[in-house]
C-alpha cells in the first residue's frame, strides 16, 4: 500500500505519518529526511545533493527520485509506506508512477488555511541535536528554549519565519495543489480537515485506511 500525504507546509503531514507508523508499522518516508541522511553519511547521492545545496540551489528531481528508489527497496516497505512531502509537483508524480506499485494507493489532502499554517510554523521550534519538535503554544518545552529530550538549545528553522512561510505557501499553491486534481481524477483522493487536533485528524485517516486495508473479499475467505 502506498499512502501519499498532500498538504501545505505545517498542515500536519509529519504528525499523521508518525501516527500511521505507530498504528500499522508503515515506515514514514520524507525526502527531506532522506536527503539529510545521505548528506550526513556522505553516500554517492548524498555528495551530489550536498554539492547542489552548497550552491544555494534545490536538489534536482533525478537525485531525489534515486534516493527514494533506494529507500523503497528496503524490506520494511514491502507491506506499505507513507510518503510525507513527495510528490510535490506533477513531474514528480509521473516519476513516482513509473516506479510501479503492488497494492492500493491512497492519497490524503490535509486541508489547512494559510492563517493556521502561519501560526503553526512561526511558533515551531526544533532541536538541532535530536530533531525533537516543539510548539511555543501547543507543545512548549518544560524549560523555555531547551529540549526536554537532550537539553540542547532549541532553534527556529530559517524557513519558519513569517516572510519565508508566505513564500513557501505561494510555491505550494502554484506547484503542489494541481496534484489534488490529478489524484481526485484517479479516484485515490480523500480530503481531510487538517485544522483540527492531531488526534482527530489521525482518527479520520485511520478510518478510511481500515476500509481500504480490508479490501474486497478474496476467494476462499
Amino acid at each position: 500500500m502506498r499512502i501519499i500525504l498532500l498538504g501545505a507546509p505545517g498542515s500536519g503531514k509529519g504528525t499523521v505519518a508518525e501516527g500511521l507508523r505507530s498504528a500499522y508499522g508503515f515506515p514514514k518516508i520524507s525526502t527531506g529526511d532522506l536527503l539529510r541522511e545521505a548528506v550526513r553519511e556522505k553516500t554517492p547521492l548524498g555528495l551530489v545533493a550536498a554539492s547542489q545545496m552548497g550552491k544555494g540551489g534545490l536538489v534536482d528531481d533525478a537525485t531525489v527520485l534515486a534516493l527514494l528508489r533506494e529507500r523503497l527497496a528496503r524490506p520494511d516497505c514491502r507491506e506499505g509506506y507513507v510518503l510525507d512531502g513527495y510528490p510535490r509537483n506533477l513531474s514528480q508524480a509521473d516519476s513516482l508512477d513509473a516506479l510501479g506499485l503492488a497494492g492500493p494507493e491512497i492519497v490524503f489532502d490535509l486541508q489547512v488555511s494559510d492563517e493556521v499554517v502561519l501560526e503553526r510554523l512561526a511558533n515551531r521550534r526544533t532541536c538541532p541535536n535530536c530533531e525533537a519538535i516543539y510548539h511555543l503554544v501547543n507543545k512548549p518545552p518544560k524549560k523555555a528554549g531547551v529540549c526536554d529530550v537532550c537539553g540542547a538549545a532549541l532553534v527556529q528553522r530559517n524557513d519558519d519565519t513569517p516572510e519565508v512561510i508566505r513564500e513557501r505557501l505561494k510555491t505550494y499553491h502554484a506547484k503542489t495543489e494541481p496534484l489534488v486534481a490529478r489524484y481526485a481524477a484517479k479516484g485515490d483522493l480523500h480530503r481531510i480537515d487538517g485544522g483540527r487536533a492531531a488526534g482527530d485528524v489521525i482518527r479520520d485517516v485511520r478510518r478510511i485506511l481500515e476500509t481500504a486495508l480490508k479490501g474486497p473479499a478474496r476467494a476462499g475467505e
